[in-house]
């Protein structure tokens, strides 16, 4: 399998850890983040991995061609960001030959179980799946509502009034042909573009394993403490 890691964020909420460094190698526990993504990819038997660099991708790309493991990294740099959806459209042909393929945020951290998540999507027989969290703040979040068959009804990004507090994790697993679907756009959204056209069309499966975005300074410190407690428990 191959899977998109989106990594070119400019990590503005992670200021001033961020002047020097991109998000994506802000190091946890000794390692940087884009090192654990490396790790669970390999343990889930992902192929190979296409990254898209923007803020500091001199620093991403020296990091990304040091890796020793066996995942095969490619890197997509893009001068002007193209958002989320837009970069998944730009690399079309990098999944033309793909039963299916993961798109994964690397603004996370985590050790979630992507083979199981695999299976659940086969299991489904649609175009796409999304992992979902319990969200404490729902209104700031994209928010599931899901049937009796864990198929995702009603898809709203940031709603005023949310009907569930399954919300949105940023790990999907997507047919090749979920590509078309996104519009011609200089800047285009996978919550705000793409997942709006896929409801009663895409599953949710909801994520027990660990999970956290680090996008804050306060997030990241959360993450420092619990991580080695997690990577001692379980193998990531």
């Amino acid at each position: 399998m191959k899977a998109f890691l989106l990594a070119a964020g400019l990590g503005t909420r992670l200021r001033p850890l961020t002047n020097s460094i991109p998000k994506c190698l802000v190091p946890i526990a000794g390692k940087p983040l884009l090192q654990w993504w490396f790790e669970l990819l390999e343990l889930h038997h992902v192929d190979e991995v296409l990254i898209n660099l923007h803020y500091f991708s001199d620093r991403v790309r020296e990091f990304a061609e040091s890796y020793k493991g066996n995942l095969k990294i490619r890197l997509f740099h893009e001068e002007t960001l193209l958002g989320s959806a837009g970069t998944l459209a730009a690399n079309k042909e990098f999944v033309k030959d793909e039963k299916s393929f993961l798109i994964l945020y690397a603004d996370n951290l985590t050790n979630f179980n992507l083979s199981e998540f695999a299976k659940f999507h086969e299991s489904k027989n649609v175009p796409f799946s999304m992992a979902l969290f319990r969200a404490a703040n729902p209104t700031a979040c994209g928010i599931a509502e899901l049937n009796n068959e864990n198929i995702i009804v009603e898809f709203v990004e940031k709603p005023k009034e949310p009907k569930s507090d399954l919300a949105n994790a940023g790990i999907y697993i997507a047919a090749p042909e979920v590509l078309d679907l996104i519009p011609d756009l200089d800047l285009a959204d996978i919550g705000f573009h793409l997942l709006p056209q896929l409801q009663g069309k895409m599953a949710g499966m909801e994520i027990k394993d660990y999970l956290i975005d680090i996008g804050t300074l306060e997030s990241l410190a959360k993450a420092e403490k619990d991580w080695p407690v997690i990577i001692g428990k379980k193998k990531v």
